[in-house]
């Protein structure tokens, strides 16, 4: 039986992600009917990846998506620190 998602799993919105909702109000209205795990998802792949470069171009593809109403990105496994048994590809 797996175990039950930690609810300190969730991410804070970083400022970018911030500044982006913040700028488009068509973005924000979309990502607020987002659930919150959704929210999640779409902020822990962001926030991922390892490079400056990849991190905008993740956020730029959350602003297309997110606008173009899919839920979660794309070929995204969810997030690895909502799950015990993938947190160990997690940096702690």
């Amino acid at each position: 039986m797996a175990k039950a998602a930690d609810p300190d799993f969730r991410h804070t919105t970083p400022p970018e992600i911030k500044a982006m909702l913040d700028g488009d109000a068509t973005l924000s209205e979309k990502w607020q009917a987002l659930t919150p795990l959704a929210r999640n998802e779409w902020i822990c792949w962001t926030i991922s990846a390892k490079q400056d470069a990849t991190r905008t171009k993740r956020r730029a593809r959350l602003h297309q998506e997110v606008l173009e109403g899919k839920k979660r990105p794309c070929c995204w496994p969810g997030c690895p620190h909502r799950r015990e048994s993938a947190r160990k590809w997690v940096d702690a």
